[in-house]
């Protein structure tokens, strides 16, 4: 998948899985999900305030966001904010319950 274009190749993405099957809609599934979104690079104090659904664990040179998401709008914004800071999308994980 790649960024926005006109953005280059800056904002490609290496990996997105979802583990649910791919037919179904957003509101066929449980009202909450948990997500695993990884960045490259430490987040600080004050740019983890800006994901406060999000628990924060340091993996290598990478950090580990973690989290129940309530529903599709909550996801967009949390995206929204990496790629305002400019930070690297690494993976985005859907997990299975």
């Amino acid at each position: 998948m790649t960024g926005h274009p006109g953005h280059g190749d800056a904002g490609v993405v290496s990996r997105i899985s979802c583990r649910k099957e791919a037919r179904v809609t957003w509101e066929e599934r449980d009202p909450q999900q948990n997500y695993e979104i990884r960045v490259r690079g430490h987040l600080g104090p004050k740019m983890l305030r800006a994901f406060p659904a999000l628990a924060a664990q340091t993996r290598g040179e990478d950090t580990l966001l973690t989290g129940c998401l309530p529903d599709q709008a909550a996801v967009y914004g949390v995206l929204a904010r990496l790629e305002a800071f400019g930070l690297e999308l690494l993976e985005f994980r859907c997990l299975a319950r």
